[in-house]
């Protein structure tokens, strides 16, 4: 009897190692298949420049980005500095992120690095700009259009005659198509003769210089385009030091920080092509997770602007 109870006692000892050690497997293979299911997205964004509210404006939708997806997001400015952005972009491929988010600084010389994250096997998705090399997509402000509506309020403001300047920008994509849609409506109006056209490199103090300079040489301006708000901002500190604040007025594209205060405060700034940079941060990413999920998505994504004026200054959320 005696070994009988014994006999059970071992029996129930075995019994219960046997379920634990099952347990311990589940909870382990289990364990090993969430964190593989859990794994963080990683996330390459690099911009031209961080000192420009726009690319900071970028820079916050990549948190947004980070909060909703989990992602691990690094942001990196490339100073306008071609060769630092193939750096940065060359990092991010030895790091191995998930994918890229590239607002090129150069968009056909950031086409060699471009091809290097391809042949990596990473989705690269230019922002604010065409680039070359590869992308899989491009998110951008419908710049054409912004140009247009620019060109659309200047004519309007000049009753289709006048002289005028353009402040030129960086060698991108976004640029040239905002060039090309101011130009498209000009040119419908012989009365409006371009008397300047200079790169302000898209900063307010290379704009700045350039529009001293261009008010030196013309002793009659009657309205500017300049290609971002930022170099708006230079133009207008070139228009007060020389005492023409009441000369000319200035459009341009953006919707920034600078240019809604410019607006609330009146003065010579008349209106800008608002665009949303936080939004192309969200939709790039969301295009991305389609590619790496197998779906085929349009080769360019539009994001509308608006043109925002003294009148509807106070309806505009701004960046």
């Amino acid at each position: 009897m005696k070994n009988f109870k014994m006999f059970h006692i071992v029996l129930l000892i075995l019994t219960l190692c046997f379920l634990s050690a099952c347990n311990n497997n589940e909870s382990a293979s289990g364990g090993g298949g969430k964190a593989n299911t859990e794994k963080k997205l990683k996330i390459g964004l690099t911009v031209p420049n961080l000192s420009n509210p726009f690319f900071v404006a970028m820079s916050k939708g990549a948190k947004e980005v980070a909060s909703k997806y989990n992602a691990e997001v690094t942001t990196v400015s490339a100073d306008q500095d071609l060769s630092k952005q193939t750096a940065q972009i060359e990092d991010f491929i030895t790091k191995n992120v998930d994918l890229i988010l590239l607002s090129p600084f150069d968009s056909s010389g950031i086409a060699g690095a471009v091809s290097e994250a391809k042949a990596a096997g990473i989705p690269v998705i230019a922002l604010d700009g065409f680039a070359e090399g590869g992308i899989d997509t491009v998110v951008m402000s419908d710049n054409v259009q912004a140009g247009k509506l620019a060109a659309e309020h200047l004519v309007k403001q000049l009753h289709g005659k006048g002289n005028i300047a353009i402040i030129d920008g960086p060698p991108v994509s976004a640029v040239t198509d905002r060039i090309k849609g101011f130009n498209e409506v000009i040119k419908k109006y012989p009365n409006i003769k371009v008397v300047a056209k200079q790169n302000g490199e898209g900063n307010r103090e290379k704009a700045l210089t350039v529009m001293e300079g261009t008010l030196t040489a013309n002793k009659k301006i009657d309205a500017v385009f300049t290609i971002n708000d930022e170099e708006a901002v230079g133009v207008q500190i070139a228009q007060e030091q020389a005492s023409r604040q009441n000369e000319f007025f200035v459009v341009s594209v953006d919707g920034a920080p600078s240019a809604v205060k410019a607006l609330k405060k009146g003065g010579s700034f008349a209106g800008t092509s608002a665009q949303f940079p936080n939004q192309m941060v969200i939709d790039g990413v969301a295009l991305a997770l389609k590619i790496i999920d197998g779906k085929k998505v349009d080769s360019k994504v539009l994001i509308p602007t608006k043109f925002i004026t003294k009148d509807n200054v106070d309806s505009y959320s701004g960046w």
